[in-house]
Parts: structure tokens; sequence; C-alpha cells
């Protein structure tokens, strides 16, 4: 959002929507030079959802957005920059408001390693802050422009929670008879070591390599069709071995040819709705046919057994007999008067 606080939006207002990204929203903010006066959203109740603080300065000469260490990292901005490259050779932006994280990620940095893109978690929400508004140049190319439509692309999906942009991720895929592993982490060494857990109940421990992007990955080859659990200690994957289509899918074409000879020997029948729309439904006896022109039939067969059965008195008999006496008392006494 792009806003100048003029006192026209009630601070209830700005309150909901602070509220709104603690119980599960998201709110991206695209800061522009009001964010460095007296009329930045910073001064709103928003600010409680806002990672970084304002300083007060802008920094208005050119500069090439980077990506931060952690970023490398971050699924929103790893494999940004080219395969190889240290740092991305796009054009640069001209205004950087200054700003002071007080938590979150700073997963992209300005001119002298200030934060430029900050994400954060804040209750069930979660919020993106880009500390400038010249994104734009990227798209019109200026300078060789950027990956500006990536990068907003994987920012909206982050805040809508798009699992496959999750920071802490453990996956796993069956390819063939082979079990591929990948793990997806912020800290700076990466997982070395899952836990694979068979159909059997068989343990093994497989180690990963790692790659790039904060990920490391690994594959074994299995034997046995059915699912595998797949952990490091903290996450947990299920991956599925084997055939994924059963029986019953195997031809989804409608016919009558597999149950209609089950039907016809139990005495029903197999009826087409597209023929004479929903049949009627009858009872019938246990000998009688369970199917005829445009009816079928639920038979009574009665079969059943009983396993058990238990009396429970409503009441104790010493306290039915009292009863009975009292009302007997009191209807003697009634006709005496």
């Amino acid at each position: 959002m792009l806003f100048r606080s003029r006192g026209v939006i009630p601070r209830s207002y700005l309150q909901n929507v602070a509220d709104y990204v603690m119980r599960g929203g998201a709110v991206l903010e695209a800061a522009g030079p009001e964010d460095a006066t007296p009329l930045s959203l910073y001064n709103t109740p928003i600010a409680q959802v806002l990672p970084a603080m304002p300083t007060g300065r802008i920094t208005t000469g050119g500069f090439k957005p980077q990506i931060s260490d952690i970023g490398t990292r971050h699924p929103v901005t790893a494999d940004l920059m080219p395969p190889g490259a240290s740092e991305g050779d796009w054009g640069r932006w001209f205004r950087l408001i200054n700003a002071a994280p007080q938590r979150g990620t700073t997963v992209m940095e300005g001119a002298d390693a200030q934060p430029l893109l900050v994400l954060d978690r804040i209750g069930e929400g979660r919020v993106a802050q880009l500390l400038s508004d010249q994104a734009w140049l990227w798209t019109r190319g200026i300078e060789g422009g950027g990956p500006q439509a990536e990068l907003l692309r994987r920012l909206a999906h982050w805040l809508m929670k798009e699992p496959d942009l999750e920071e802490e991720a453990l996956r796993a895929a069956s390819i063939g008879n082979r079990l591929a592993i990948s793990r997806r982490t912020l800290a700076a060494d990466p997982v070395r070591e899952v836990t694979v857990t068979g159909p059997d109940g068989t343990q093994t421990k497989l180690p990963l390599e790692a790659t790039t992007g904060g990920r490391s990955a690994g594959t074994m080859t299995v034997e046995q069709g059915g699912l595998y659990r797949v952990t490091d200690g903290t996450l947990t994957a299920i991956a599925a071995v084997g055939a994924l289509n059963p029986k019953e899918n195997e031809d989804l074409r409608t016919t009558e040819a597999v149950l209609g000879p089950i039907a016809e020997a139990t005495g029903g029948s197999v009826q087409w709705l597209v023929d004479r729309g929903v049949p009627e439904v009858r009872r019938v006896g246990a000998d009688r046919d369970a199917a005829g022109r445009g009816w079928i039939g639920l038979r009574n067969n009665e079969s059943y057994f009983v396993t058990g059965l238990r009396e429970t008195p409503l009441i104790p008999a010493l306290l039915a007999l009292a009863l009975i006496l009292g009302l007997m008392m009191g209807a003697w006494y009634r006709e005496g008067r």
C-alpha cells in the first residue's frame, strides 16, 4: 500500500487492518517519501505490524538492489540472481527510505547495505515492507531492468502462504523406485541427514548434500511399495511409492460389465438414470425379487444376531413398593374424607 496520513481515515479503520494481519491476513507496503515524514504510516496503528521503523532520512543516490546473505536462502529472493553470480547485475533505483529493522528478515539491501525488503510473520499473518517506491524502474527496463515481476509474484504468493515458498520445508517424492528428498532452511548450516521409515517400519539414515538457495537434497532406492515417512527431527514428510492408480481407477468408463453379473445373480439389477430417471425404492421380502421395471427393492432380510441382553430397572424395587403403598394410602385417605 502507498499511504499518506491526512487524518481522513479514522484510526479505528487502520487498527482493523492491523487486527486483520494479526488474525492471519497479509499486507505489503511499498514505502515512499511520505514514510520519512510525520505523515508516515508508521505513525498509525498499522505500525504494530510493520517490521522496520523509518528513521526520517531518504537516500536519493542511485544504487543497485542486492540480495542479502540470508536472502540467498529465502524462497522469495533465492535464485533471483543468475546461477553462480555473487550479486545482481540489475538496473539502479534512485530512492531508498532509510529504516531500522525491529524484527523480521531483511532479504534485500540497498545503498550502504541498508534494508530494502523486510519480511516478517506476526501473529497468524505476514507482512512485507519494500522500502522504496521505484520497483517499476525494473519493469521499464531502465539500465537493463531487473526481475520485478518475478519478485512481486513470489512476494504475493509468500504473503498468501503458498506452501512451496515456506522458509522451512521438508519434501519427499517418489520417482520410479527412488525416493527424492529435499530440505530447505534459512539456517547458514543446512540439514545434513534425515531418517526414512519404510512401510515395514525399517528406519534408514539418509545423508543430504547441500545445494543452493538454502537447500539440501538426497535420493535413495526403495524396494517396497507403500508410504515412506521422512523426518529430520523437526519436520516430517510422507511419500507414496508404487502404483498410484488402484484397480478401481484403471478404467473410469461407465459400464455394467463388472457389477451386472453380480447384481443379476443376487436378484438385483443395474438401472441407468438416463433411461428412466431415478427408480422407485420399495421394501420387499427376503424371498422376493429386488428389482423390476422402474423400481429397485431393499430386502428385509432380518439378518441380525442378538449378542447380549441387559435389563436395568427404572427404579429400585423397594422404592417402587413404597411409592405404590403411598399412592394407595393417599387414595384411601382421599376417598374417606
